[in-house]
């Protein structure tokens, strides 16, 4: 499977092995990628950093939105999950606290039992409107792929060279728990260097970086679809979950297992 961009304001439902039935809701461009890291599994691929983007207004992911719910109930269709996600980050948005409440008004007329969730890599978190709209959503969940900056910066790839994982526990840890952290563990390289997060020395420096945060609970996955670099090997479930038991054992805090 090639790497894919979503070429819709909202999208699906698609089976979400993490989620349940997600309806994606993207706000970003639709035919490039828009975000602050430029991570080498990214399914939409890798991309450049640029500035001048035709983002949907607050406006347009209402209208979309509402469209397709309409059409859904119609269908009799119940989705679990609304799901920010999409071809980049999505509180990167000028509008995302708006579209945070725009969305979970709509959940609510349509289908209240349904949770909302954003995929987020966490680099706006340092902002407070945006921990604040994080906040009122069911679950906002927040990448940490490792606790090691060399590690970081190879899987991740920021734009910003200053971003580090002290200022990104920091911040996670101003959720006071109110967060589901995301770890995608993979071993390969890119560019002649090779990183492999699920060391010994990477887990235990991962598992304590987790219990400084204290999150509600962590989401572990590796691969699943086509990366755009060809050298990441997919970590196997079993693997996984002896990860998910360790993190367990030494926190108290539950870890689901996507493989």
């Amino acid at each position: 499977m090639a790497t894919v961009l979503f070429p819709d304001i909202v999208f699906g439902p698609i089976h979400s092995r993490r989620l349940g039935i997600s309806l994606g809701i993207n706000l970003l461009p639709l035919k490039r990628k828009f975000c602050t890291f430029d991570c080498v599994y990214c399914e939409c691929g890798l991309g450049e950093m640029f500035t001048e983007n035709p983002l949907p207004t607050a406006s347009d992911v209402e209208e979309a939105l509402r469209a397709k719910l309409q059409a859904l109930q119609q269908e009799g269709v119940t989705p679990d999950v609304f799901t920010f996600a999409g071809n980049g980050e999505p509180t990167l948005h000028p509008e995302f606290p708006q579209i945070i409440e725009v969305v979970t008004a709509l959940r609510d007329e349509y289908f209240p039992q349904a949770k909302v969730s954003v995929l987020s890599n966490a680099t706006q978190i340092h902002r407070d409107e945006i921990r604040q709209a994080l906040l009122k959503v069911d679950n906002n969940i927040l990448k940490l792929d490792s606790a090691f900056d060399d590690t970081m910066r190879q899987m991740n790839r920021p734009w910003n060279p200053a971003y580090n994982v002290a200022d990104l526990v920091k911040n996670l840890q101003a959720f006071k728990g109110k967060l589901i952290v995301q770890t995608m563990f993979l071993k390969g390289s890119y560019q002649g260097r090779s990183f492999d997060n699920t060391t010994p020395q990477e887990v235990e420096a991962w598992i304590q970086k987790v219990a400084e945060i204290k999150p509600s609970s962590v989401m572990i996955y590796s691969l699943d679809r086509e990366a755009p670099v060809k050298t990441l090997e997919k970590i196997p479930v079993e693997k996984l979950r002896e990860i998910a038991e360790k993190l367990k054992m030494a926190t108290g805090i539950a870890a689901s297992v996507a493989g």
